[in-house]
């Protein structure tokens, strides 16, 4: 919806306005500041509900003393509104007035009854104190720098490093993290002073003594290892009813909303609930379609044969955004725009489909994005099912085993897979569900860096994240769900909710995520695994409900990815950008790597040897950022 900065430091009302212009890409439709005693408030509005100006920002309430800046939307708003309308003179016909006077009844306890995504502040004048949330999931961005006195917030990091003295020190251990994962799980961010504020956390902290803040969370995904028993059927009833009440409430809105339509099963089961509501409504969708180029390089097929089939299925117009990625001129805006040196380029996509909707009106987008992760749809929870024999085998043989694995060729499919799924099998069977989600074997990543630092981080195991993570939800015993809950917890909300928001806003539009209704998260927490996962068959439930709704071949195909052929272009497209990015003379100047070893790393992915495209892509985004974010 909106984007919006905070500062706390002396001088911060002279600093708010050029921290405030560098991410008014996220609100085209309105801007504005507040400043007061050393904070300053800075908003950038994207209008969608309540479209006159009474919905502007920063809001504040009828006795001036709360003001609030908000991101996001409110789906259960007018539920909360009717509970407190008698108490408060409502103006607008908006969520983000129900937020303020819902925030001055409740306290933080209104946070227990929000539907919805969100990242706000709100600060009350005659005590000072600043109240400041991330939603449950963590699909709006919330981060904060602190050192010293000095406190800023705010959807983007860009808009911190506008601010002078701000403090670049880099974090190496989140380095480690992007080229272990691609993504950096938790509360890290490559500068040390920067952090994520983790989903369903708020903070508290008085302006006068910012340094003091504290940090509190709220909720947790609801894994207690206890599940109902229901006949199938039932269970396919009740996904059918809550899935069409989650699309039912993430359509409101003021403005045109349109939804992606990849031609997966998440992506047009969202669609199909839409057509079940609306029947005769004009329901537009978009799509991608690659051209020649092979976008699906991990041997899958293309989706778009599916994308036209389900619109025609569904009778909804389908709108095909043609694009060949070009990758070198848009390798560092997309880096730009994520704030983080993430090492995916389906970001682009998620753009270019933003791009095209925004021009045609369309300010919302609705996304199938947590559907693999809430019902099992990736192959790393596939592989679970060889865990039982993988348990059996002893130490020196799953060494060997690994040892032989390793030995494969990776310039195929087959000889990739297999070499992920026999890396760790000399490990623990919770360091071999860690493993599912790494990208590079630890001591290679570890040895990437400059002597100097791996003295620094010898010790870091991003592993630890995930496996400390566990600790959150002690009673729930199924590996399955241990991997749906790493998949919510840090997956989601550190990589694809990341750029989802980040890639969409720099068009101008917002992305809705109907699967993780809080409504539907906490169902999909008690359904036995087994109607999760059935034998092979990934998402068993949400395929056997959308039986009614779509064609038997889009619901039972291959999974295939939204995303770009990266090997393809770190062995060709991308060569003249590796030379320069990663020259020697670049990665001495830089400090940070060790350029020998990178050079080995590159020559061992030419060969087949190891497949380390994605690593390649990250070290490339690394660079990427340091020369738009520190230099």
């Amino acid at each position: 919806m909106c984007g919006i900065i905070g500062l706390c430091t002396h001088n911060a009302g002279e600093l708010i306005e050029v921290a405030n212009r560098s991410i008014a890409h996220r609100g085209p439709d309105d801007q504005g500041v507040y400043t007061h005693e050393g904070i300053a408030l800075g908003h950038q509005r994207l209008s969608i509900l309540d479209l006159s100006p009474t919905g502007n920002q920063p809001m504040f309430s009828a006795d001036g003393d709360y003001v609030m800046i908000f991101n996001g939307e409110i789906y259960n708003h007018e539920d909360i509104r009717q509970k407190i309308a008698h108490k408060y003179p409502f103006r607008s016909s908006g969520d983000s007035e129900t937020l303020l006077y819902g925030y001055i009844e409740y306290g933080a306890d209104i946070l227990n009854q929000l539907n919805g995504i969100f990242a706000f502040a709100i600060y009350q004048k005659s005590s000072q104190k600043l109240f400041i949330a991330r939603d449950q999931l963590g699909i709006k961005p919330l981060y904060y720098y602190h050192k010293n006195k000095q406190f800023f917030f705010g959807s983007e990091i860009k808009s911190f490093i506008q601010i002078p003295g701000f403090d670049k020190t880099i974090d190496h251990t989140a380095l480690v993290n992007y080229l272990h994962y691609l993504w950096s799980p938790g509360t890290q961010t490559p500068f040390q002073y920067v952090k994520k504020l983790s989903a369903g956390h708020y903070v508290e902290l008085d302006v006068k003594q910012p340094e003091k803040f504290q940090i509190h969370k709220y909720y947790e995904i609801p894994f207690t290892g206890k599940t109902v028993e229901k006949s199938e059927q039932e269970w396919f009833e009740e996904l059918d009813e809550r899935l069409t009440t989650a699309v039912q409430r993430q359509m409101l809105s003021d403005v045109p909303v349109g939804f992606f339509l990849s031609g997966g099963l998440d992506s047009s089961g969202l669609v199909a609930m839409a057509r079940k509501l609306n029947p005769d409504r004009k329901i537009q969708c978009y799509t991608i379609d690659t051209g020649s180029q092979n976008m699906n390089s991990d041997g899958s097929e293309n989706d778009l044969q599916y994308a036209k089939k389900v619109a025609k299925h569904l009778n909804v117009d389908l709108d095909i955004i043609k694009t060949d990625l070009n990758i070198l001129d848009n390798f560092d805006k997309m880096v730009w725009h994520l704030d983080e040196p993430q090492g995916d380029p389906a970001p682009l996509n998620v753009y270019n489909i933003s791009k095209k909707a925004r021009a045609e009106g369309h300010v919302v987008l609705i996304g199938g994005t947590g559907g693999d992760d809430m019902f099992s749809g990736y192959r790393r929870h596939q592989a679970l099912r060889l865990e039982k024999y993988f348990r059996r085998v002893p130490t020196f043989a799953g060494g060997l085993m690994k040892s032989v694995g390793q030995r494969l060729n990776t310039h195929n499919t087959t000889g990739r897979r297999l070499q992920k799924l026999t890396k760790h099998l000399d490990k623990s069977p919770m360091d071999r569900l860690a493993g599912y989600y790494e990208w590079i074997a630890l001591e290679r990543n570890i040895g990437l860096f400059h002597t100097d630092i791996q003295e620094q981080i010898a010790d870091h195991d991003p592993a630890n994240y995930l496996k400390d993570g566990l600790k959150n939800i002690p009673n729930e015993k199924e590996p399955l769900n241990h991997l749906l809950y790493w998949d919510m917890k840090y997956f989601l909300t550190d990589h694809n909710l990341n750029y989802t928001d980040k890639l969409s806003m720099a068009a101008g539009v917002e992305v809705r995520v109907p699967f993780l209704d809080l409504e539907l998260i906490e169902f999909s927490t008690r359904l036995p695994v087994n109607i999760k996962m059935k034998g092979n068959e990934t998402k068993y439930i949400l395929r056997k409900t959308m039986e009614k709704y779509l064609p038997h071949d889009v619901i039972y195909r291959p999974k295939t990815g939204f995303g770009a052929p990266v090997r393809k272009w770190i062995n060709s497209d991308l060569e003249d950008m590796i030379q320069d990015y990663l020259s020697e003379e670049n990665i001495i100047r830089r400090g940070i790597f060790n350029h020998k070893n990178i050079r080995q790393l590159i020559e061992d992915n030419k060969k087949g040897k190891i497949d380390v495209a994605y690593t390649i892509f990250t070290l490339l985004a690394i660079e990427s950022w340091f020369r738009q974010f520190v230099d």
